[in-house]
């Protein structure tokens, strides 16, 4: 089953749709979502989107706090887009549908960690799902976007398998609504131009505030055809999610501590100051290393968010999914503390790209935190996530729709359809599951906040157990969306791994014991592609 596209968008979020609108008024778009359109790592952004509005404030200001935060890797070119470009990429977001509070019709903004000024917009503690809900609303819309929920993508379509040249054209979907538990639908669609939009792989890890579809699988498909991957060492970790075991993966947004919020031991007794004298305000990497080493130290299970020194009808009224949330858990924050602990939230490495979302493959591109881009460096400062989605969106697309002109009236290629060989359907799911628990307390026991050399070759050690029998179960059974999602995360711990273990340092996110000082000598960001060890290039724009 052959289907044929201009652009085939992987992905949902921000950075997808903000690339398919744009490219839409050129080219026919298909949008392909794993699950609901309304689900993706945007739809939970609580925070906001970080752009200069402010009088007094100034881009330069705003590259700096990025630079700062980024500790030394963060490609300057990159920010310098990203920052100057912002306002006018957030005023096309708004022009499309979505809002964002005001104050006497000015645009609110708030304050979150590493930020030196007020720049963050922001819907309530809402964002994300205010962006996803317009973006969708705007998709709808469109003639030339046709969007396919509930499809998972397999494998990209390389040439390369049929004896032709080195191009991405397309990738094979397992199409869930059609498919039942005896059989599977996998359709072959092609495209002039593959998008990678596929988020993060927060379910990597044990305990993470990324949504079930965040498994890595743009970077596993991209590292699978081939492509550069950097940057897989520096995955940030959210000071602050709710510690509860029915929460999930609830996060406490940055911004409580950008207005205010104050971080305690169990007994109540203030922690930061002592870490770093920017305190709650410190970038979230030295923050969230802060609250594993006081619950390391005390044997706590966790410590405490406190913000209920605020009039409660401020909190309410500021933070109403997060007091909503909390109260459904038990807990008013406009009267007590929440409990807290770090959890895998974002991911600063990836498929690495140029300025135009380029890729190493030709004809594949990737958006959004899928992509290595540079504007991250070794730790991403708060709502610098959303800023990057809407401005590598738009400059991929118009990148896109310039080639498209020069592939118009060529023929697509021919290529086989999936095949499915001798494989059965599974009678052993427990397989997928237990591997599935396994890998993530792996990663979360030996790759996590705070590393070490043994730590690393123990979970390599155990990643490459693991990955033999995945890739045994793989071609045995009819492919699934859960065993396609523990491929793909299989694959991104074996990256992480890897670029850690490259790492003689700590610098932002990557902190070891046995290398407690930054470097100056591996100023540098860490490349991989398969088939060749991981190694340090130096930090220049892609």
């Amino acid at each position: 089953m052959t289907h044929e596209t201009d652009v085939l968008v992987i992905g949902g979020g921000i950075a997808g749709m903000t690339l398919a609108l744009d490219a839409a008024d050129h080219a026919v778009v298909t949008l392909v979502t794993k699950r609901s359109r309304f689900e993706s790592n945007t739809a939970y952004a609580q925070g906001g989107l970080a752009a200069v509005m402010a009088e007094g404030d100034t881009p330069e200001a705003h590259k700096q706090d990025t630079l700062t935060a980024g500790a030394g890797l963060c490609h300057e070119v990159v920010v310098d887009k990203c920052v100057n470009e912002g306002p006018v990429r957030l005023a096309e977001l708004i022009a499309r549908g979505a809002r964002f509070d005001t104050l006497d019709g000015v645009l609110s903004l708030t304050r979150e960690g590493g930020h030196s000024a007020r720049r963050i917009v922001h819907h309530a503690d809402a964002t994300g799902h205010e962006i996803q809900r317009a973006l969708v609303e705007a998709c709808a819309a469109h003639p030339n976007i046709h969007v396919l929920e509930d499809h998972t993508a397999i494998d990209l379509i390389m040439l390369t398998s049929f004896g032709g040249p080195d191009r991405c054209v397309g990738a094979y979907l397992l199409n869930e609504a059609a498919s039942t538990a005896d059989s599977h639908v996998v359709e072959t669609r092609l495209a002039r131009a593959t998008v990678l939009a596929t988020g993060g792989a927060g379910k990597v890890y044990l305990y993470t505030t990324n949504p079930d579809v965040a498994t890595g699988d743009g970077v596993a498909m991209a590292y699978r055809a081939g492509a550069e991957i950097g940057n897989m060492e520096f995955y940030q970790f959210h000071p602050t999610s709710l510690y509860h075991p029915k929460a999930k993966n609830f996060l406490i947004s940055e911004a409580l501590r950008g207005e205010g919020a104050i971080l305690r031991l169990p007994n109540g007794t203030p922690f930061m100051e002592r870490h770093d004298p920017r305190k709650e305000l410190a970038p979230r990497d030295i923050v969230a290393r802060a609250i594993d080493y006081e619950i390391k130290r005390g044997g706590f299970d966790s410590v405490l968010l406190d913000i209920s020194h605020k009039p409660a009808d401020w909190l309410r009224n500021r933070f109403p999914t997060i007091y909503e949330s909390c109260k459904t858990w038990g807990y008013d924050l406009t009267s007590e503390p929440l409990p807290v602990v770090p959890s895998a939230h974002f991911m600063c490495g990836g498929v690495t790209t140029d300025l135009h979302g380029r890729t190493t493959i030709p004809g594949l591109s990737a958006v959004g935190e899928c992509a290595f881009t540079g504007l991250h460096g070794a730790n991403r400062l708060a709502s610098n996530s959303l800023l990057e989605g809407v401005v590598f969106g738009h400059r991929a697309a118009l990148r896109i729709v310039a080639e498209l002109s020069a592939l118009e009236g060529t023929t697509y290629p021919e290529v086989p359809d999936w095949q499915t060989g001798a494989a059965v359907p599974s009678d052993e799911g427990v397989v997928v599951n237990h591997n599935w628990d396994e890998l993530r307390r792996t990663m979360w026991n030996y790759v996590g906040i705070v590393r070490s050399d043994a730590r690393l070759r123990r979970a390599a050690s155990r990643i490459a157990l693991l990955q033999e029998e995945i890739r045994e179960y793989y071609w045995k059974h009819l492919v699934t969306r859960d065993l396609l999602e523990l491929r793909n995360i299989a694959t991104v711990a074996e990256l992480i791994v890897a670029c850690a273990s490259v790492r003689k340092e700590s610098r932002g996110l990557h902190h070891t014991i046995d290398y407690p000082d930054t470097d100056s000598r591996l100023l540098a960001d860490t490349v991989v592609k398969r088939g060749v060890p991981a190694h340090l290039r130096a930090a220049l724009a892609l």
